[in-house]
């Protein structure tokens, strides 16, 4: 008996082994790299993550602007525009995301 295909799945599981060994570790991802337009569409009724901090009143042009918004106000309308319960819940989802596409999941 002769099994076929275990060649290309092979080369697909060492490929899948070297993109995981890229991921391993801490990484800097811009929050427009996770949080894309994709995504926000189907999560809200915004087309763009800039769309969707603008609706909230939140002024997010710099990294310290981002840092002094309230997390228990961002929490507060993800809450009420997502079907996430917070600002963390919707990263953790968009970071499984990328992280499955960056597999090529």
């Amino acid at each position: 008996m002769k099994i076929e295909g275990l060649d290309e799945l092979t080369k697909k599981l060492d490929s899948l082994a070297t993109k995981a060994k890229e991921l391993d570790g801490t990484h800097s991802v811009s929050i427009s790299d996770v949080l894309t337009p994709a995504f926000i569409v189907e999560h809200t009724r915004f087309s763009t993550i800039n769309e969707l901090f603008a609706a909230g009143g939140f002024e997010c042009e710099t990294q310290g602007q981002f840092e002094a918004i309230p997390e228990g106000n961002l929490d507060d309308f993800i809450r009420a525009e997502s079907p996430f319960e917070s600002w963390q819940d919707m990263l953790g989802a968009a970071g499984q995301r990328w992280a499955a596409s960056k597999l090529g999941l």
